[in-house]
C-alpha cells in the first residue's frame, strides 16, 4: 500500500508549505482542511493545517510523521483555502500569516515549556541572579508565566545556565486552548419512568414538606405532566427566584428520585428574542431595493449611496430575508464593534437565533463556537448560523453557501488590518469572496470611499442612490462657528463657541440630547513647562505623552508607556506645568460646571475597554439616561439615537490640516457621518462646526452636504498626482533599532527598486513619527499604473526585500509590505 504524505501550513511567517508522512493508523482518517499536530525543529510542536494529500515522497528529505489529528472533520473548507491563497498573493504575505490570523486561537494548540525545579542545589553554588530565578520559579508552571512575572528581569541565558547545572528540568507540554463549558443539569432518576410513579413519589414525601415542595417545583419547571416536557433543567435555573437551597436537591438525589449530571453548553448565551416582522419600506426604500436587485442581475457588486438616516439597514434586512428563504448564508460586515450592539438587536428580533456575532471582544471559546456553528450550517442548516454580523475578521469564517455580503459604512478605515500581516482590507476581500462563492456584494455608505464611488460611476459596480431620509425629515442644518474670532473677543464658554453653547442650552431645556465630537481621547495631547518649555516625551517613541487626568498619568498612545504626573518640571523642578489642547476627558471635565444639571457621558477607548461598557453607554443614550455624549470617531459609525437633535464638532481644523492625500476626503466623511446622528426622527437637527478656517473650500462644501460636488473637486487632484483610484499604492515600511543601519538598508532597497521603471518611487523617508516602541521607521512608497501586471511587480518587490535582508547587518531589519495602504 503506498505511503501518504500531507502538505501542511504552519502558523509561522514562512513562504513555503511543509510535507509530513501520515502514519498508517491515520491514513483513513486524515483529510484536507483538518488541523494536525506536527513537530517542527528539535522540540517544538505546532498546530498545522492540512492543505493537500499525495503519495509523492519529497526527495532528499528526512520526512517527519504527523503526530496527531486534532479534529475528526475539516474546519477549513476548500473555498477558504482558495481565498487564503489569493490573500497571500495580493497582499504579499505568507499562508502562515493568514493561518495565524484567520483561525480562532482556541482551535490551535498552545506549545508551552514547563519548568520543574530539581532541588539539587545549595545557595553557595548559585549566583545572585540564579538564586533570584530559583526563588521565583516556585508555583510557576511555564516559561511564559515566569517571563510575565519577572518582566524586564527575565533572562533566557540565566534559565539556560540553571538547566545546564541540572537545577531545573524543561518539559515540553501541549495544551488545547479550547475547553468546552459544562453546566450542572437535573433530571429524574432512571427509575422514575412515568407520571404515575411521579405522583406516588410526591405522596411518599408527605412528611418532608420542603422536599415535596421542591419536587413539585421541579415538575412544574420541566412541565413533567404536559406533552413535550423537558427531560432536564439547568440547576441554576431551578434555584433562581425562589427560597430552595442545594441541600434539598442533594437529599432527593440520595433517595434516587432526582439525579445530577454535567452537560456541555455554549459559552455564548443565546436568548430567545421576541420575534417581530420586517418593517415595511417607504416608497424611496422600495425603489432602491428594486434597483439593487436589478443591478445584481448584471453586477456582482453594487454600491448604495444613501444619505444618513435614509434607512439603509432596513433595505439590508429585506435582502437578507430573501437570501435566507433561498437557503443561503449572509455576511453583514460592520467597521466597529460599537455598531454590532444596535444592529444585532434588530437582526435577532427578526431572524432569531439564526444570527451569530463575530468580533475581537469575544473570548477564544466564544469565537470557536461561532466558527463551529457557521461550519455546522453545511450539514445541519437548522442548527448552524445562517447570518453572521461581524467586523473585518468575519471574512475568514467557513461559509459553505454564501449568498450575500453586506459591507456597511464601506468607507471606514477599520476594515483595513494594519498590523500584523496579512494587511488586508475586508471590503476588498468581500468582493473576491463573492466571485468565489457566486454571491453578491452590497456596499453601503452616506460618504463612500472615492475608490468605490469611482468604480460605481465608471460602470465597474452598480450604483443606487437614496437621497431621502426615512422619516422624510430634512438633513441637519450645518452652521459654521469661527473659533479664532470668538477667542479674540473672549466669548468662549469653555470649549464652546456662543452659537454652540446657546443651542446646547436650548436642546437640554427641550429635553433633547447632544453629541460633542472630538477625535482625540485623554485630557490633553501634551503638557509643557511654562518656564523652560520642557515637554515630557515617551522613552520608547518619538511622541509627547498624553495627559490622562482621571489616572493622573502621562501615557503614550503608541506603546502604552506610562508615568505618574507629578505637576513639576523634570528639567527645572518648578511647578509650572500647563496642559495644552483638549481631548474628550478634558471636555467632559470642563462641561460639568458649565451644564451642572446635565448627565454627561464619554465614549472613547478609555471608557469602552471592558466587554459590556459600550453596551451600557448606548443603553443609557437610548433610554435618555444621558443628556450629553462626548466621543471620538466611535460615535460617527452608524449609531441610531432617536433623541439627539444637536451635534457639535469641537475642532474641525485638526482633521483638515493632516499631511495626507486622503485628509480632506476623511475630514468630509467624519464630519458628515457625525452630523448624521442629529435629527433622525421628527425634528430637523442642527450641527455646529467649530473651526478657525471658516472660508476653507472644504468647510464651505461640507455646509452644502453635497458629496458629488466634493468628489468631483478632489478626484481631479488624485488624477493629476497619480493617486488612487487611478494608480495603485504599495507602502514598504522598514524598521530597525539602529538608525544608521536602517538608513543604509532603506537606501539599498530603494536603489534596487529604482531599476524597475514600472514604479513611481517616493522615499525612503522618515514618517511623521519616526520611532515607535524603540524601533526607527522609514517608508518607501510605490505608485503603480493600474494597467501594469501587478503580480509580476509584487514578485520583484518581494525578491528585492529578500536580497536586502540578506545583506550584512540587515538580518535584524524588519520589512513590511502594505498593499493598498490607508
Amino acid at each position: 500500500m503506498p505511503e501518504v504524505f500531507a502538505e501542511v501550513i504552519l502558523p509561522l511567517s514562512l513562504h513555503t508549505t511543509f510535507t509530513y508522512k501520515v502514519p498508517s493508523f491515520l491514513e483513513c482518517k486524515i483529510q484536507a482542511g483538518q488541523c494536525v499536530i506536527v513537530q517542527f525543529g528539535a522540540k517544538k510542536f505546532y498546530t498545522a493545517l492540512v492543505v493537500s494529500l499525495s503519495e509523492k515522497k519529497p526527495e532528499y528529505v528526512n520526512v517527519k510523521e504527523v503526530v496527531q489529528i486534532l479534529y475528526e472533520s475539516p474546519i477549513v473548507l476548500p473555498r477558504n483555502m482558495e481565498l487564503w491563497r489569493w490573500i497571500a498573493r495580493y497582499y504579499c504575505c505568507t499562508l502562515g500569516d493568514i493561518f495565524r490570523v484567520a483561525l480562532p486561537s482556541g482551535l490551535k494548540l498552545e506549545h508551552q515549556s514547563k519548568i520543574i525545579p530539581t532541588e539539587l542545589y545549595s545557595i553557595d553554588n548559585l549566583s545572585k541572579r540564579e538564586l533570584f530565578f530559583i526563588k521565583n520559579i516556585n508555583n510557576i508552571t511555564s516559561v511564559a508565566e515566569l517571563q510575565k512575572k519577572l518582566k524586564n528581569e527575565f533572562s533566557y541565558s540565566t534559565l539556560k545556565s540553571l538547566f545546564k547545572k541540572g537545577l531545573i528540568q524543561i518539559e515540553e507540554k501541549i495544551d488545547i486552548r479550547y475547553k468546552p463549558k459544562t453546566e450542572t443539569f437535573v433530571k429524574f432518576h432512571p427509575d422514575i419512568i412515568n407520571g404515575e410513579i411521579i405522583n406516588e413519589t410526591i405522596e411518599k414525601l408527605g412528611r418532608s414538606k420542603k422536599q415535596q415542595a421542591f419536587l413539585i417545583h421541579f415538575c412544574n419547571a420541566t412541565r413533567a405532566f404536559k406533552p413535550g416536557h423537558k427531560d432536564s433543567i439547568a440547576q441554576n435555573e431551578l434555584f433562581s427566584k425562589n427560597d430552595f437551597n442545594l441541600s434539598i436537591l442533594k437529599e432527593l438525589v440520595k433517595k434516587n428520585i432526582l439525579t445530577r449530571f454535567q452537560k456541555n453548553v455554549l459559552h455564548i448565551k443565546e436568548d430567545e428574542p421576541e420575534q417581530i416582522n420586517l418593517n415595511l419600506l417607504n416608497p424611496y426604500q422600495e425603489k432602491a431595493l428594486v434597483e439593487i436587485k436589478k443591478s445584481f442581475c448584471e453586477k456582482h457588486v453594487t454600491l448604495i449611496h444613501g444619505i444618513t438616516a435614509s434607512g439603509k439597514t432596513e433595505i439590508y434586512m429585506h435582502l437578507i430575508d430573501e437570501i435566507l428563504k433561498s437557503g443561503k448564508q449572509a455576511l453583514y460586515l460592520v467597521p466597529e464593534i460599537s455598531l454590532t450592539t444596535q444592529i444585532i438587536r434588530r437582526l435577532k428580533n427578526v431572524f432569531g437565533n439564526k444570527v451569530g456575532v463575530y468580533h475581537s471582544k469575544l473570548n477564544s471559546h466564544e469565537r470557536v463556537e461561532v466558527w463551529e456553528k457557521v461550519l455546522q450550517f453545511q450539514t445541519e442548516q437548522k442548527k448552524g448560523y445562517q447570518i453572521i454580523l461581524g467586523t473585518r475578521s468575519a471574512v475568514f469564517l467557513p461559509f459553505s453557501n454564501l449568498g450575500i455580503i453586506i459591507v456597511d459604512e464601506e468607507h471606514e478605515n477599520s476594515f483595513k488590518q494594519f498590523d500584523p500581516a496579512p494587511r488586508y482590507n475586508a471590503r476588498d476581500i468581500a468582493i473576491v469572496m463573492s466571485l468565489q462563492n457566486n454571491a453578491k456584494v452590497l456596499l453601503g455608505s452616506a460618504t463612500p470611499s472615492f475608490e468605490s464611488y469611482y468604480n460605481a460611476t465608471t460602470g465597474k459596480y452598480g450604483l443606487v442612490n437614496l437621497n431621502k431620509r426615512h422619516s422624510e425629515v430634512e438633513p441637519p442644518k450645518i452652521l459654521i462657528a469661527d473659533v479664532k474670532r470668538t477667542y479674540k473677543r473672549k466669548e468662549m464658554h469653555s470649549v464652546l463657541t456662543p452659537e454652540l453653547f446657546e443651542l446646547t442650552e436650548k436642546a437640554l431645556n427641550n429635553n433633547e440630547q447632544v453629541i460633542f465630537f472630538q477625535n482625540r481621547r485623554g485630557y490633553s495631547p501634551f503638557v509643557e513647562c511654562f518656564t523652560c518649555g520642557w515637554i515630557p516625551k515617551c522613552k520608547n517613541c518619538d511622541v509627547s505623552l498624553t495627559y490622562h487626568k482621571y489616572k493622573n498619568r502621562l501615557t503614550c498612545h503608541y506603546c502604552g508607556f506610562s508615568s505618574t504626573f507629578s505637576g513639576t518640571c523634570d528639567n527645572c523642578g518648578l511647578p509650572e506645568i500647563k496642559a495644552y489642547g483638549f481631548g474628550t476627558e478634558k471636555i467632559e471635565d470642563e462641561l460639568k460646571p458649565v451644564f451642572p444639571n446635565a448627565r454627561i457621558a464619554r465614549m472613547d477607548l478609555d471608557t469602552t475597554h471592558t466587554k459590556n461598557a459600550l453596551d451600557k453607554i448606548i443603553h443609557n443614550i437610548e433610554h435618555k439616561n444621558t443628556d450629553i455624549l462626548i466621543g471620538t470617531q466611535m460615535i460617527t459609525k452608524g449609531l441610531d439615537f432617536e433623541h439627539v437633535n444637536l451635534v457639535g464638532i469641537l475642532n474641525a481644523d485638526n482633521m483638515l490640516n493632516f499631511p495626507d492625500f486622503r485628509a480632506h476626503e476623511r475630514a468630509f466623511q467624519l464630519i458628515l457621518q457625525v452630523s448624521g446622528r442629529a435629527g433622525r426622527r421628527q425634528n430637523r437637527g442642527k450641527v455646529v462646526i467649530q473651526t478657525s478656517q471658516p472660508k476653507h473650500p472644504l468647510i464651505q462644501a461640507i455646509q452644502t452636504q453635497d458629496y458629488v460636488k466634493i468628489f468631483n473637486m478632489l478626484i481631479e487632484e488624485r488624477k493629476l498626482f497619480n493617486y488612487p483610484p487611478f494608480f495603485r499604492l504599495i507602502k514598504i515600511v522598514m524598521k530597525h533599532k539602529n538608525i544608521d543601519i536602517l538608513t543604509k538598508a532603506s537606501e539599498h532597497l530603494a536603489s534596487m527598486l529604482k531599476k524597475n521603471d514600472s514604479f513611481i518611487l517616493l522615499g525612503p523617508e522618515f514618517p511623521l513619527i519616526n520611532k515607535i516602541k524603540l524601533w526607527y521607521n522609514m517608508e518607501i512608497w510605490l505608485k503603480i499604473d493600474r494597467n501594469k501586471k501587478l503580480d509580476e511587480l509584487k514578485q520583484f518587490i518581494i525578491q528585492c526585500v529578500m536580497k536586502t535582508k540578506k545583506e550584512p547587518n540587515n538580518n535584524a531589519c524588519v520589512i513590511n509590505i502594505d498593499v493598498d495602504p490607508l
